[in-house]
C-alpha cells in the first residue's frame, strides 16, 4: 500500500481572519484535493475574534493561539504538530512570523512580498535551507494550466528567439481614496509603514514580474522605473511603469497599477519571438493565444488533448468547463503537498522544471522592488537588481576558485 496521503498534511494559519479574502482563498486551495487539514492558527490580533474564526473553521480551542510565537513554540513540540504554516498577514509582519516557524524547522507558505527588505528575505531563505524546511511564496498565477502551457511553449522554442516581453497588472480597485472610507484592505495597503512606499510594486508588480520570469525563463538584468501617485493625498505610489532589460538583452515592459480606472483585475502578459508570439489574460485564463509570422492566430483551451503534460496535470475538469483563481491556488497547494509528503515519507523530491515558487522567487521579488525604488529616486536611471549582482559575484568567485585550483 502506498504511503501517499497516509495522513493529511497538517496546516496552521497566521492571519486570514475577518475581512481577509486572501485567507479564505488559501483555505479553499488547501481543501481542494483533501491533502491538508487546518488544525491550528492565530486568525487576528483580537483574541476573541480570532477564536470565533477558529471555531467556525473547526480548529480546536487548545490549538487556537494568542500569538504566532506561542503557536510556533507549541506546534514544534507536539507529536501531531503542523507540517506547514501559512503566513497571510500584512507585509510588515511577514519576516518575524515566517522566521518564528522556519527556525523551528516548520515549513512555511508566506504571502508576497516575502519581506520588506532583501536582507530579511535572504535571511528567511537561508534559515529555511539551514533547517531543511520549504519556504514557498504563492505567486499562484504560475499554477494556471495555460500559464504552464505558455512556459512549455517558450522552453520548447515555439516562439523562436525571444524579442520582447510585455506584462501588466493594472487594476482599478483603488482608483478612488478607499483608505479614507475605512476599507480594511485599502487602509493597510496604502500605509507606507505596512506596505512600503512603493506599495503597488510589492502588491501587484511582483506578480507580473514573477509571471514574466516563470514563462520566459529569463531574468531581469536592469530596470528603469517611474512611480506615480494618481489618487491625490495617497501616501504611497499607486502606479509604476518599468522598462526592463532581460537576459540576452531582451527588452521588456512592466506596468503595475492599483488606480487603472475601470480595469478589473488587469493581469496580462504578451511574449514575442522571431517565430511567433503568445498572450494570456487572467480574466480569460483558460485560453492561450499564439500567433505565427503570418499573423495566423491559434487559440488553445485548457483541457485539449494536444496540450503538454505540464498543462494537462493541472486541468481539473473536462474540456469546456472553465477553471480559475481558486483552482490555481489548489494547484499550488497540490504541488506543495507532493513535495511535503515526499519529504515526510523519505521519498525522492517531486519538484519539476515547472513547479511552485519558492523563497528564492520571493527574494528576487523583493530585490526587484528595491531596484525599482532606487531607479525612481535616480530619475529613472538604469539599476541592476541585487539578484543579478549576486549571480555575477558567484560566477566571479567560482572563476577565481578555478584559477586558484589550476595554479596549484
Amino acid at each position: 500500500m502506498s504511503t501517499r496521503n497516509a495522513r493529511q498534511l497538517s496546516a496552521g494559519m497566521v492571519g486570514g481572519g475577518i475581512g481577509a479574502d486572501i485567507g479564505k482563498t488559501h483555505r479553499f486551495g488547501m481543501r481542494m484535493d483533501d491533502r491538508y487539514s487546518l488544525d491550528a492558527g492565530v486568525f487576528g490580533r483580537d483574541r476573541e475574534q480570532s477564536a470565533g474564526v477558529a471555531a467556525s473553521l473547526g480548529v480546536a480551542s487548545e490549538r487556537t493561539y494568542s500569538s504566532y510565537h506561542e503557536m510556533a513554540k507549541a506546534e514544534a513540540t507536539r507529536e501531531d504538530g503542523i507540517d506547514v504554516a501559512i503566513v497571510a498577514t500584512p507585509n510588515d509582519s511577514h519576516f518575524e512570523v515566517a522566521k518564528a516557524f522556519l527556525e523551528r524547522g516548520i515549513n512555511v507558505v508566506c504571502e508576497k512580498p516575502l519581506t520588506q527588505g532583501s536582507a530579511t528575505a535572504r535571511e528567511l531563505v537561508e534559515l529555511a535551507a539551514a533547517n531543511d524546511a520549504i519556504l514557498a511564496v504563492p505567486h499562484c498565477y504560475s499554477a494556471y494550466p495555460m500559464v504552464r502551457e505558455a512556459a512549455r511553449m517558450v522552453s520548447d522554442g515555439r516562439l523562436g528567439a525571444l524579442t520582447f516581453v510585455d506584462v501588466e497588472h493594472a487594476s482599478g480597485w483603488a482608483a478612488t481614496p478607499l483608505e479614507l472610507t475605512g476599507h480594511k484592505q485599502a487602509s493597510w495597503r496604502t500605509d507606507p509603514d505596512i506596505a512600503g512606499f512603493p506599495s503597488v510594486v510589492g502588491d501587484l508588480g511582483t506578480h507580473g514580474y514573477h509571471l514574466a520570469r516563470y514563462i520566459t525563463g529569463l531574468e531581469v538584468e536592469e530596470v528603469s522605473a517611474q512611480l506615480h501617485t494618481f489618487v491625490p493625498g495617497r501616501k504611497v505610489f499607486d502606479n509604476a511603469t518599468v522598462a526592463l532589460k532581460l537576459t540576452d538583452e531582451v527588452p521588456g515592459r512592466l506596468w503595475a497599477s492599483m488606480a487603472a480606472t475601470g480595469h478589473n483585475h488587469g493581469l496580462r502578459i504578451r511574449i514575442f519571438g522571431d517565430q511567433g508570439s503568445l498572450e494570456w489574460q487572467h480574466e480569460d485564463p483558460h485560453h492561450l493565444a499564439f500567433q505565427d509570422l503570418e499573423g495566423t492566430t491559434t487559440i488553445s483551451t485548457h483541457g485539449l488533448a494536444s496540450l503538454s503534460e505540464d498543462s494537462a496535470r493541472l486541468t481539473r475538469v473536462g474540456l469546456g468547463h472553465p477553471e480559475g483563481f481558486l483552482e490555481a491556488f489548489g494547484n499550488f497547494y497540490r504541488d506543495l503537498a507532493d513535495e511535503l509528503e515526499a519529504r515526510r515519507d523519505a521519498r525522492p523530491s517531486t519538484i519539476r522544471e515547472l513547479s511552485f515558487p519558492t523563497g528564492i522567487d520571493g527574494l528576487i521579488g523583493v530585490q526587484f522592488i528595491e531596484a525599482v525604488a532606487a531607479s525612481h529616486a535616480a530619475d529613472a536611471a538604469w539599476v541592476v537588481p541585487a539578484s543579478v549582482a549576486d549571480r555575477a559575484a558567484e560566477v566571479a568567485a567560482a572563476d577565481a576558485g578555478l584559477r586558484e585550483a589550476g595554479s596549484n
